[in-house]
C-alpha cells in the first residue's frame, strides 16, 4: 500500500484555483509523447481555454459538452505542439496504464460554468 503525501497547511488547497468548465472542442493532440486530446473548454468568465490530457480510453464524442473540472492558476506547460492553459482533473481509467484518465465531473449538469470548487 503506498503512502499518503506528506499533511499540508490547508492555505494551500486554498490557493489553487480550480473551477468547472465545459469541452467545446476535442481532438487528438499532435505531437503528445502518448495518445491525448487536445481540449477546449469554456469556463464562463474565465475565457475558453486550452488542455491537453490523457482521456485517449473515452471517444471523442464521449467527451464534447461534458462539464470538467480544471485548475486554472498553474502556470502553462508545452506538451507537444500545444501549451496546455489548465490542467483537467481527472481519475486513473480502470485497468489502464499510468496517466490514463477519466474526468472528474459534478453529479448536477446544472451547475454554473466557472464555479469554483471547495
Amino acid at each position: 500500500m503506498s503512502e499518503l503525501k506528506p499533511i499540508i497547511p490547508y492555505e494551500v488547497f486554498e490557493s489553487i484555483d480550480i473551477r468547472v468548465g465545459r469541452i467545446i472542442e476535442i481532438e487528438p493532440a499532435e505531437g503528445a509523447a502518448k495518445p491525448s486530446y487536445k481540449l477546449k473548454a469554456d469556463f464562463g468568465k474565465y475565457g475558453i481555454k486550452t488542455s491537453v490530457a490523457r482521456l485517449s480510453q473515452h471517444q471523442l464524442e464521449e467527451l464534447k459538452g461534458k462539464l470538467i473540472l480544471g485548475v486554472l492558476n498553474f502556470e502553462q506547460k508545452p506538451i507537444g505542439s500545444t501549451k496546455s492553459e489548465f490542467l483537467c482533473l481527472g481519475v486513473q481509467f480502470p485497468k489502464a496504464d499510468s496517466g490514463e484518465a477519466t474526468i472528474v465531473t459534478p453529479l448536477n449538469e446544472n451547475v454554473k460554468i466557472g464555479s469554483k470548487l471547495f
